[in-house]
């Protein structure tokens, strides 16, 4: 019966107009493209990324060792900056560890859920609570010129702004197929099909683009906050 079916399907491809048999013929050449440059990509991508991988794992190692170094010691202020560093770190991990599969694996379902994560990953970061009065302290305390904070403040801005992005265009995929689920079961799968992931990737460069930018202004942070005179007043304050 399948194979009959499948003979049927034929003749009425072959029967269908040029330009019917035109189009599908070239739908299904881009398929199989596409297809054989994930694979290629897929093949590749561990290799030409293997640099940026050790230096993030070796940016998370360092924040994980300051953050603990200063979670319960006498400089809070520098935990501060430490911890917000970290945190993005974490998050940039997280969407470094699905990022080959949302972009190269075979299965579209597979590619699709792993953008999800992405998505939700950015969604969940919660750039206030990063930026809010306990940075503005810590800067006050450790004496960071002006320049430096305009600089920070104006990196954790970008990362708000990628994250709004999200919030606003991707409100409903969140909501309806990865932090919740919506009751209908079609609504899920119709945002599911419907997501395009190069989108999500667009969005995903953008806030590692951000959070490169936060590192390399938490170095400057850091030696400018790393003075005699800032770390007496960060002594000074926890004695108080």
């Amino acid at each position: 019966m399948e194979r009959e079916n499948t003979r049927k399907a034929k003749r009425r491809l072959l029967d269908a107009p040029k330009p019917v048999i035109e189009r599908w013929a070239r739908m299904r050449n881009l398929r199989w493209a596409q297809a054989v440059a994930r694979f290629i990509v897929r093949q590749k991508l561990p290799w030409t990324e293997r640099g940026r991988q050790k230096a993030l794992e070796q940016a998370f190692e360092t924040f994980k060792y300051y953050a603990i170094k200063h979670e319960s010691g006498r400089f809070s202020a520098t935990y501060e900056l430490y911890n917000i560093g970290f945190n993005l770190l974490i998050a940039h991990r997280d969407i470094q560890a699905v990022k080959r599969d949302a972009l190269t694996h075979p299965d579209e379902w597979t590619r699709k859920l792993h953008a999800r994560i992405i998505l939700l990953t950015v969604y969940e970061w919660d750039a206030d609570k990063m930026s809010g009065r306990t940075l503005r302290k810590a800067f006050e305390t450790m004496m960071i010129p002006n320049s430096l904070k305009k600089e920070a403040r104006e990196a954790l801005r970008n990362l708000r702004l990628v994250q709004r992005k999200v919030t606003t265009n991707f409100h409903f995929v969140r909501n309806a197929t990865i932090a919740h689920r919506d009751p209908h079961a079609l609504a899920q799968y119709r945002a599911i099909r419907d997501l395009k992931v190069d989108e999500v990737f667009a969005i995903a460069a953008e806030f590692f683009a951000g959070i490169q930018q936060f590192i390399v202004i938490h170095t400057k942070l850091m030696h400018a906050g790393s003075s005699t005179r800032s770390l007496l007043r960060q002594w000074m304050e926890s004695e108080s």
